[in-house]
Parts: structure tokens; C-alpha cells; sequence
């Protein structure tokens, strides 16, 4: 059937719309639409192709890969083309792959194949002469590529010479450059600590990384390469595929750790899905399994077409990225309070699964990927992991494309939305009241650290709020054992006893009970400190943020700066002012005061002389706390918590159902000082145990952990593929441990105060 003018135009278009995607795809690494909509508008092309052999065009996009090499790289003839792998999507498209290769092997019932994951990463040619690299290049549209060779000189998993004493005269192996999950999270942190655009995925890190014209950049970049392949060689090559991989390795040559040999389809099928189930567990991202029939002699026979060998099938995993619309951003707010912006989506399959909602983590995510309603994005779903907006199509944004703003006040209870600076979650404050927080803060409330109520588990907790008896911690006191005992596995005695637990935990002390409000960051050290500092719950529900910390200073103004003017101004007492105070300050040279900060400084003192009379704490910005392990973070959850009626209501009601306490039980509760007590830890790297387990056992030894590091860090403990965090720590002089030195210091510190307990 010929083809109509209407498939000539859709035909063209679809060319047209293909080779952009390539461009951006193979040549500017930098894709403007997901793998799938790419994949949807070649198969159409194929199909309209397929029906209509009178389109088909020797510049069509089904005709061959790739695109044309970038022209500041010299360009390279690959000698055997570098053709690509057909695609199965469907099982359906396995099995008639196999179905193919059975009549193309009459008496081959079940043939052996070759499976192994498919990279997601840059495909290139490296050629041997001699056993030494004489060049790299890129696979571009499989039959020119670009010279990468001094780029992948510096990859380390390229063997610069082969090894063996039967190493041929030429060899030409193919693989793949990809980058590591762990080393593309540590390429992207570096980055985006100096303000640069980050990359979007490994596999653009990958690319981009590899098609540097400066060497040194992809030095320090963490790019692996792995081998699946080879192309010209001067010796003759085993009988199987398996065999021929293995004879690389034995060159020196990386390959695959997963490859393995499988037989017939069903091989094929639970190595697809077996590889599957453990996709998200690899270090390195792959979008599929690459299944080859093992026997060279019968790849010979089937041969290949123009752009694909017959014998060799690509099985694609359902894709993890698609294309949609945001209609609408809300904010959920969860169980500790984070109030988190979600992305209301056009629903869209992604991974065989409709996706109507997607995280967008918090309010910097939003501002650093500029997402606004109304915007067509890329969406991804990586098992069972909730779905995430990756990034933005801008060349789609409309021009009514609305930005998105953080709610002032929390959208479940309506207390307040504090965001302290220097985080990136935003938490509502309404703890002891809000609805999304209830069961939490109950659950903390009643804890063996906190109030201390036995018996009244998790369980029984989440019970109680389901059936709507209790919604505040006060709710507690008003349980009766002729109520409990209607409870599922609640008899007489245990409703009983129960009653008489909660009737205990009235009693308690000042500290337990600031402890069991749940403020957010006050543990039990800082809980003892407060109510140490505080003489009642009326006072420390009046306190401020200046209660709790004095600052000095000038903002924006650091210490070396202000060491470098207080110095040249006692140097030169009879200095006199000429001009404008701002202007002077900037004139005088002293490294680090820019005219901004020189307008700060003139701007606080007003002249020269209340300049001079300045102390140097009055020059930088510096806080000093009045409670201990108070700081200016703290201190600001501590007055948000206690600035909304909701949660000073809450108390009141507490306090009138007989929940009490006195000043001597300050002393009976007091727990013996811990061997880290004061000591702020920041953990990083891989370590022998969770990351959860270990910072729960630093804080039962006393120590404060926090996620990032500062002046106020006074230990970095750094496991393997330590990254930023470990940079910064050797910047401020923080002390760095392994979990040796750690164990270490723990001991040392209790032998030296035998009253602590380890």
C-alpha cells in the first residue's frame, strides 16, 4: 500500500523530531526528553516504515545510529561499524526474538546465550596495537565516532597495555563508560557546593565527563569502563562468546561480574527477572539485560541487517522515566512534622505503573530544579521507591506557568511554618496538636525516656487514635478501665494496670516532661539543660530565641576579616576619616572586607570612633549560648514550639489532669554523665553498621549528632567513599575518626571520668 501525503508528512516530522533527540542525546549529552518518548517516536517511524517500504530514506533515523561526532574532536572511521542492538520491550518481543533465531539454527531446540546487564553509559572503541592503547573513540553514528583518547587515557579501569604473553597484535574492544551510583552522588555534591548546574543522571555524568577536551577534568572524575565486545582482531577468536569475554579479562580487559551463560528462553526470562529484582541494590544504573547467542559460528549464520545483528537482542526494563504535566503542587505534612511539597501530576505509566503524584523532597529541591505549575517534566519511579520529579522541560513552560510558594501555616492543624536557616525542611509546629503528627508525638510522649508510661505500646497507641479516643497527650489521663477493657486483647488486668501506670507517670520530673513534648531537636540532654536553666513551664514558654542565645556581630562579616581590620585599627590609632565611612573601610586594602561588608560594618557603628571602641566579638557575626547544646537552631524550634496557642493549650490541659513534678526530682532523675556528653559528631561514608544504628548509639553515649559539618563540629567520623563532608572537615581542623579511633576515644573519655557509663 502506498503511503499517503498525510504518512509522508507524519514520516518527516517524526525524522526531523528523531534526529534533534539524537543531537542532544549523543552529541550534547544533554536529553531533552526521557528514554521512552524517545522510544515511542522511533517505533512509530518503524512502524510507518514497515507499512509504507517507499519512506524508508537513507537519512532515516531507523537506518542508522547515533549522530554526527562533535567537530572539536578529530574524527574516526570505525574499520567494523559499531551497529546498535535491536530493543524488547514485551516479553512478546523476547519470544519472537527466540522464535527467529530457532528458524535461523534448524535442529537448535535450545541454544545457549550470553546474558549480561545493559550499562547505562557511553559506548566506545579502544584499539590495541602492540598490547599498547593507541586510541579511543566515541561509537557516534556507528560507523564515525569522536577521538577520545586523551580523555580515556585517565579512566583507571582502562588498561593502558595488555598483559599475557598471547596478547594480539591488534584488538579492538568495545564496552562501555558508565559512573557508579555512589561516585555520581559525590561528583553532583561537589558541584552543586560550587554552584554549578548538576548533571541529571549518571549516564549524562558519564558523557559529559568523557567528552572533556581538558584531560585533567575527566581525571577527576569517577568514570568506570566495562567490556561486552570487540571488533577487529588480529588473531582468531574463541568458539563462544563466553569464552572470547573471558580471553579479555584475561588481557587485562574489564567485563561484567554479572555475565553468565543461560539456555534457551526460559535461562533468558529468570535472568531478566532475577537481574530485576536486584536492579535498584547495583552500584551502577542499567536499563536492561543484552542477551547473545554464545556460539560465534551461529552469530555467522544469522548475520545482521544494516543496523542491528540478528543474533543479539537488548531486553529493556519497563522504562523508570516518562513526561508529564504538573497541575497542581500541594504540601503534605508528615509524621515529624516535615511539610513536604508533593507534585500533583497527569497521570502517566511509569515502570507499568500510574503515576499521578511525585515528591518534589523539599522547598531547595524546588528552587534548584525551577519547578512550577504547569510545567512538563521528567518523572521517575525506581522500584519501590516513591516517584520524583528529575527535572523540567523548559522549552515546554507555558507562559502561565506559576511558581511555587511554601504555606505559612501548616494546611492539616494551621500553626505556623518555620523554616530555621541553614535547613531545608520546613516543619509545622503545632506538635502536641496537629492531626498528621498525632500518633508520633504520642508514641514519644510515651516512651520509656519521656513519660515513661509502661504498657502503652505502639500498637496500642495507633489503636486508640484510630477509633479517635484520644487526640492530645492529655486524652491519656481521661482512659478508664471499663473503657479499655472493650479492647481487642485487653482483659481486666492488663486494662487495669494500664490505668495505674498512667496514674504513675503523672509523677515525673521537669526534664522528662520538656523531653516528652517532642520538641523537635530536644533530646535529654538538652531537656536537663532547659530545665536546669528555667524554674518553671510558665518561663520557658515565655523565652525567646535571644533567651537562649546572645549573638554579636556584624552579619556577613567572618572572623578572619574581622582579626584583619580590629588589628590595622589598633596599629593606627591616629588614623583619621576621610569621606564616607563605607567607602573608607573598602579603600583600605584589608583582604576579605569587600564593599558589602564594609557598608555592614559603617552601617552598625555609624562613625569611625564607635569602630575603634568595638570589641572583636562586636565585628563578625558570633553567638554564645546561655543553655547548653542550645543553639541558634534549637533555640528557634524551641520558641516556634512554644509560640502557638495550640501547643501552650496542650500543656495546660496536661498540667490540669494532675501531671506534676517537683525540684528535687531534678537530681533523682539525672542519668550519669555520658562519654560523649557535649561532643557534636557528623557522620559520613560507609561504615560495618546502619547509619541509624551508630547515631543511635552516640546519642545514648551523650553526643549530639547532626547531618552537616561545622565550626561547631567537634568530630567527623568517616567511613569508606567519604565525600564533601570529609573535605570540609579538614578545612575547619575538625577531628576525623574511623570507627577504630572513635571506639578509642570512647574508652579513653570513660576511663578518665569513671562515673560514666559506656
Amino acid at each position: 500500500m502506498s503511503a499517503t501525503s498525510e504518512d509522508r508528512r507524519r514520516a518527516e516530522s517524526l525524522r526531523e523530531r528523531i534526529l534533534y533527540h539524537n543531537h542532544r542525546y549523543y552529541v550534547l549529552d544533554d536529553p531533552e526528553v526521557p528514554d521512552a518518548e524517545y522510544d515511542r517516536l522511533v517505533r512509530e517511524l518503524k512502524q510507518l516504515e514497515s507499512e509504507h517500504p517507499d519512506l524508508v530514506t537513507p537519512d532515516s533515523p531507523t537506518q542508522r545510529v547515533g549522530a554526527a561526532p562533535r567537530p572539536e574532536f578529530r574524527e574516526v572511521r570505525h574499520a567494523i561499524p559499531m551497529i546498535s542492538l535491536d530493543n524488547a520491550m514485551s516479553d512478546e518481543e523476547l519470544v519472537d526474538f527466540h522464535r527467529r533465531v530457532l528458524s535461523g539454527l534448524p535442529g537448535s531446540d535450545d541454544p545457549l546465550y550470553v546474558a549480561e546487564p545493559k550499562l547505562d553509559g557511553l559506548a566506545i572503541s579502544l584499539r590495541y596495537e602492540g598490547g599498547v592503547l593507541v586510541l579511543a573513540a566515541t561509537r557516534g553514528d556507528g560507523t564515525r565516532g569522536e577521538d577520545v583518547t586523551h580523555t580515556a587515557r585517565t579512566i583507571p579501569s582502562i588498561p593502558l597495555s595488555l598483559i599475557g604473553e598471547d596478547r594480539p597484535e591488534v584488538l579492538e574492544v568495545r564496552g562501555e563508560v558508565y559512573m557508579t551510583r555512589a561516585g555520581f552522588e559525590r561528583l553532583n555534591a561537589e558541584i552543586l557546593q560550587r554552584g554549578e548546574r548538576p548533571f541529571a543522571n549518571p549516564r549524562n555524568a558519564a558523557a559529559g565527563s568523557l567528552r572533556q577536551l581538558d584531560p585533567r577534568v575527566t581525571a577527576r572524575r569517577p568514570l568506570r569502563f566495562c567490556c561486552y565486545g570487540w571488533g577487529e582482531l588480529s588473531v582468531s577468536p574463541e568458539a563462544t562468546q563466553q569464552a572470547m569475554l573471558q580471553r579479555l579479562a584475561a588481557w587485562g580487559i574489564p567485563i561484567s561480574r554479572e555475565l553468565k551463560v543461560v539456555t534457551g528462553l526460559d535461562g533468558c526470562r529468570d535472568y531478566f527477572e532475577g537481574l530485576g529484582r536486584r536492579r535498584e541494590s547495583l552500584d551502577f544504573e542499567i536499563d536492561g539485560v543484552v542477551f547473545k547467542l554464545d556460539r560465534l559460528a551461529d552469530q555467522v549464520r544469522l548475520g545482521a541487517t544494516s543496523h542491528h545483528p540478528r543474533w543479539a537482542i537488548a531486553r529493556k526494563f519497563p522504562a523508570q522515566e516518562e513526561m508529564t504535566r504538573v497541575e497542581a503542587v500541594e504540601f503534605q505534612v508528615g509524621r515529624t512534622g516535615a511539610v513536604t511539597p508533593v507534585a500533583r501530576l497527569q497521570p502517566v505509566q511509569v515502570g507499568g505503573v500510574t503515576v499521578s503524584n511525585a515528591t518534589l523532597h523539599n522547598m531547595d529541591e524546588v528552587v534548584r530544579k525551577d519547578v512550577r505549575i504547569g510545567d512538563t517534566v521528567v518523572v521517575r519511579r525506581a522500584g519501590d521507591v516513591i516517584p520524583e520529579v528529575v527535572r523540567v522541560v523548559a522549552e515546554r513552560r507555558p507562559a502561565d506557568a506559576r511558581q511555587v510558594m511554601l504555606p505559612s501555616h501548616c494546611p492539616v492543624c494551621g500553626s505556623d511554618v518555620i523554616r530555621p536557616e541553614g535547613e531545608a525542611v520546613a516543619r509545622c509546629t503545632g506538635g502536641l496538636f496537629c492531626p498528621a503528627q498525632r500518633k508520633e508525638s504520642l508514641k514519644h510522649f510515651a516512651s520509656r525516656k519521656a513519660m515513661d508510661i509502661d504498657g502503652l505500646g505502639d500498637k496500642l497507641i495507633e489503636q486508640l487514635v484510630d477509633l479517635d479516643w484520644i487526640h492530645e497527650p492529655a486524652d491519656l489521663y481521661g482512659l478508664t478501665r471499663e473503657r479499655l477493657v472493650h479492647l481487642e486483647r485487653m482483659g481486666e488486668k492488663s486494662a487495669a494496670n494500664l490505668v495505674a501506670a498512667l496514674e504513675r507517670s503523672k509523677e515525673t520530673s521537669f526534664a522528662r516532661f520538656i523531653h516528652a513534648l517532642g520538641i523537635r531537636e530536644v533530646g535529654e540532654t538538652t531537656a536537663r539543660a532547659l530545665a536546669e536553666r528555667f524554674d518553671g513551664i510558665e518561663p520557658l514558654m515565655r523565652a525567646r530565641v535571644e533567651d537562649f542565645v546572645q549573638t554579636r556581630g556584624v552579619k556577613g562579616v567572618g572572623v578572619e576579616t574581622a582579626n584583619a581590620l580590629h588589628a590595622f585599627l589598633a596599629e593606627h590609632p591616629d588614623l583619621e576619616l576621610s569621606g564616607d565611612l563605607t567607602e573608607w573601610l573598602a579603600g583600605l586594602g584589608i583582604r576579605g572586607l569587600t564593599r558589602a561588608r564594609a557598608e555592614a560594618l559603617a552601617e552598625r557603628f555609624g562613625d569611625l570612633d564607635a569602630l575603634r571602641a568595638a570589641e572583636l566579638e562586636d565585628l563578625y557575626l558570633n553567638s554564645r549560648r546561655l543553655v547548653e547544646g542550645v543553639g541558634p537552631v534549637v533555640a528557634a524550634h524551641i520558641a516556634g514550639f512554644f509560640a502557638q496557642d495550640h501547643n501552650r493549650e496542650a500543656i495546660g490541659r496536661l498540667l490540669a489532669a494532675g501531671v506534676r513534678w517537683d525540684s528535687g526530682s531534678e537530681t533523682r532523675d539525672q542519668a550519669p554523665a555520658q562519654p560523649l556528653e557535649g561532643k557534636t559528631i557528623v557522620i559520613t561514608g560507609s561504615l560495618s553498621q546502619p547509619r541509624d544504628a551508630i547515631k543511635s548509639r552516640l546519642q545514648q553515649l551523650g553526643a549530639k549528632v547532626t547531618s552537616s559539618v561545622s565550626r561547631q563540629t567537634d568530630y567527623l567520623l568517616a567511613g569508606e567513599d567519604a565525600g564533601s563532608k570529609l573535605d570540609k572537615a579538614r578545612g575547619l581542623g575538625v577531628e576525623i575518626l574511623d570507627e577504630t579511633a572513635l571506639s578509642a576515644l570512647i574508652d579513653r573519655l570513660s576511663q578518665t571520668n569513671p562515673g560514666v557509663t559506656s
